[in-house]
C-alpha cells in the first residue's frame, strides 16, 4: 500500500454520550495509522476534549478545521461541525446528542459525495435520540441508502476475518419479519451478498449458506411453511442465476456446529438471527459494512456502550478494524474494477498447453454440507 495515495477516512462522532469519541480517540494513540490514512473526525473540538481529560486519553496531535479541504495529510483532523452547545452526560441518552450525532453524519455524507472523503466510518448512534423529522430512518444502514445509493439497494453485512452475514430485514420489529420475507427480496439479497464479497472481499466464486425462518428451518412445514413457499424457491432461482447458495439451513445446528466456517457469507433472515451468533463469534473484531452502495461505509459492531461510557474501558478494536476494513473494500473494489473493466483483455490462449480462462459463472454447486 506503500506506493498508493493515502485514503481520506472520514469518521462521524455518534452519540456523544456514548463510547463513540472513546474508541475513535484510542485508535489514535499513536501514528502508526497516518501511514495509511488521512483521518478526519466530523464533530466537536470541544466536545473530544471533554472526553479525552474526562479518561485521560492523550491522543496525537489533532488539526481542527471548519472545512474538510484545509486537512492536513499526516495528522489526525478534526472538522468542527457542532455550532450549538451539548451537554455531555456519559450514559445518558439525550436529545441534543442525537442532534449533534445526525449534524457530524450529515457534513460527513456531504463531504463523501462531493469526494473530498474517500470512505465513511461511521461511530454508533443511539436510533431514539437521533430520530427526528430530518432522520426518520431505522438507522445508518437506510439513511445511506436514500441520500448516498443512488437508486442502490443497501446490504447490511456484518464481517470478521472468518464470518460474514448479511440480513434480509434489518431494523424490524420480530413480530413484522415473516411478513416481510418474499422471494425477490431474497433474491435480491443474495445478489448483492455475492457481488459484494466478490467486489469488496475479493472471493471470486462465494458460496452462499442461507438460513431458515422457523425452527428447525420449518421440519417440512411442521413448524412453518416459509422455507418451502418463500425461501427454498428463491435459492433455486439464485442458482438458476449463478448465485451459489444453499440451503435453508437451521440456524442454531448451522452456527453451533461451525458449519459458517465452509461458506464464505452466511444470509439470516432477521437481525438477531444472524447478529446474536456473529457478535458472541466475533464481537471485538467485527465491522458493520453497507454492501451494495456506490460508496464505501463501514461501522464497529457494537453500539452506544452506555453502560460503560466515560469509564475509559472500552475497546477499540472494532472501530480500528473498520478502519482497516473501509481502506481494504475501497482499495478492493479499484482493483477489481480495474481487473473486469474489458474482461477481453484477460484471455490468453496458447496453443498445445492447458488454458485456464477464469469464468466466475462457473463453481462446484454440490452443498458443502452434503
Amino acid at each position: 500500500m506503500s506506493n498508493e495515495r493515502k485514503l481520506g477516512i472520514g469518521i462521524t462522532q455518534g452519540d456523544t454520550n456514548g463510547v463513540g469519541y472513546e474508541v475513535i480517540m484510542k485508535c489514535f494513540t499513536s501514528n502508526d495509522i497516518l501511514e495509511l490514512c488521512v483521518p478526519i473526525i466530523y464533530g466537536s473540538s470541544r466536545i473530544l476534549n471533554y472526553h479525552r481529560k474526562a479518561m485521560g486519553i492523550q491522543t496525537t496531535q489533532i488539526n481542527t478545521t471548519r472545512n474538510a479541504g484545509y486537512i492536513k495529510e499526516n495528522a489526525v483532523n478534526l472538522v468542527e461541525v457542532i455550532n450549538n452547545e451539548v451537554k455531555i452526560e456519559f450514559g445518558q441518552p439525550g436529545k441534543q446528542a442525537g442532534e449533534a450525532s445526525f449534524m457530524a453524519l450529515e457534513a460527513a455524507v456531504s463531504d463523501l459525495k462531493k469526494g473530498v472523503i474517500d470512505v465513511l466510518v461511521t461511530a454508533p448512534i443511539n436510533k431514539a435520540n437521533i430520530h427526528s423529522e430530518a432522520f426518520t430512518f431505522p438507522g445508518h444502514t437506510e439513511y445511506l441508502e436514500t441520500s448516498i445509493g443512488d437508486g442502490d439497494k443497501a446490504l447490511m453485512v456484518m464481517s470478521s476475518d472468518f464470518l460474514r452475514v448479511a440480513l434480509v430485514t434489518t431494523h424490524l420489529p420480530l413480530s413484522q419479519v415473516a411478513n416481510a420475507i418474499n422471494k425477490d427480496d431474497i433474491i435480491d439479497k443474495l445478489r448483492i451478498f455475492r457481488r459484494s464479497l466478490q467486489r469488496d472481499f475479493n472471493i471470486q466464486n462465494p458460496r452462499i449458506a442461507v438460513l431458515g425462518l422457523n425452527p428447525h428451518s420449518g421440519d417440512n412445514g411442521v413448524l412453518g411453511k416459509e422455507e418451502k413457499d418463500i425461501i427454498e424457491p428463491a435459492i433455486q432461482e439464485a442458482n438458476d442465476n449463478q448465485v451459489f447458495c444453499f440451503g435453508p439451513y437451521a440456524a442454531d445446528g448451522f452456527f453451533g456446529n461451525n458449519h459458517y466456517r465452509r461458506f464464505d457469507g452466511v444470509l439470516a433472515m432477521y437481525h438477531d438471527q444472524g447478529l446474536v451468533p456473529f457478535k458472541t463469534i466475533a464481537m471485538n473484531s467485527g465491522v458493520n459494512v453497507t454492501a451494495g452502495l456506490p460508496y464505501v461505509r463501514t461501522s464497529p459492531d457494537h453500539g452506544t456502550g452506555y453502560d460503560i461510557a466515560g469509564q475509559g474501558i472500552a475497546s477499540e478494536e472494532s472501530m480500528r478494524q473498520a478502519i482497516f476494513t473501509a481502506i481494504d473494500i475501497y482499495r478492493n473494489r479499484q482493483r477489481w474494477d480495474e481487473m473486469y473493466e474489458n474482461p477481453l483483455k484477460k484471455q490468453y490462449f496458447d496453443k498445445g498447453k492447458d488454458n485456464v480462462v477464469l469464468d466466475l459463472t462457473k463453481v462446484e454447486d454440490e452443498d458443502p454440507l452434503g
